[in-house]
């Protein structure tokens, strides 16, 4: 596994790249300070799994970054990593197309543990309602589906109440998949996998795609915490 680590304190980005690479024996932690070095090393080096993104950055703003990584790497996981928790920011990293949000406020063991389940491939986010309020003084975020990881860190469709077949929606739902994209894939027309992403919504309880990530890393939290 090969992960791109960006943030601008050195003595975080030093402390995280050994965490990693402690976590996962041959993983490959590629550590860089700026959205500058960022931006290279994404351009010669194709191959990256995992992105983890400090939202402040010295020559950038971290969303923007996160904006531009999902349009220029699409299949290129990206997890936002921040000193803020606040609602708001979560909802608009998970917008943007993160698949997930780690504090920097965790404790060392926490912080392990989600880094681990999201590099599993797996969905953190902070603990909080899947419909929060935003703060009053913020513009709220543009719509954008979010990716998600599978493989057995997320929920079983049993576990959600949704069929085999509306689990192969949401997963590509979470990965930021379109309906049309969607339906491509799993040869159904539109119109099919409109009705299987509004069971699936309707299953987690909650109206748009940035809320089903937000609602499927809570249940994996619970989850693994069992």
């Amino acid at each position: 596994m090969k992960v791109l680590l960006v943030d601008d304190h050195p003595l975080i980005l030093s402390a995280l790249k050994a965490m990693i690479e402690n976590l996962v024996p041959g993983v490959v932690v590629n550590a860089v300070s700026s959205a500058k070095e960022a931006r290279f090393t994404l351009k010669v080096q194709r191959d990256h799994d995992l992105m983890l993104l400090d939202l402040q950055l010295g020559d950038a703003n971290g969303f923007d970054l996160l904006t531009e990584v999902r349009k220029t790497d699409p299949e290129l996981s990206v997890v936002v990593l921040s000193s803020s928790d606040r609602a708001s920011d979560v909802i608009q990293a998970i917008d943007l197309g993160a698949m997930g949000f780690l504090p920097k406020r965790m404790t060392t063991e926490d912080l392990a543990d989600a880094i681990r389940l999201v590099m599993a491939g797996g969905i953190f986010v902070p603990t909080m309602s899947v419909n929060p309020v935003r703060d009053a003084d913020e513009p709220a975020p543009a719509a954008a589906a979010a990716p998600a990881g599978g493989g057995d860190s997320l929920p079983s469709f049993e576990e959600l109440g949704i069929t085999p077949r509306q689990a192969d929606v949401l997963t590509l739902l979470l990965q930021g998949k379109s309906n049309k994209d969607i339906a491509r894939r799993l040869g159904l027309s539109v119109e099919t996998i409109k009705d299987h992403v509004q069971a699936v919504l309707r299953a987690l309880g909650v109206s748009s795609r940035t809320q089903a990530v937000l609602a499927v890393g809570q249940m994996t939290q619970r989850r693994r915490n069992k």
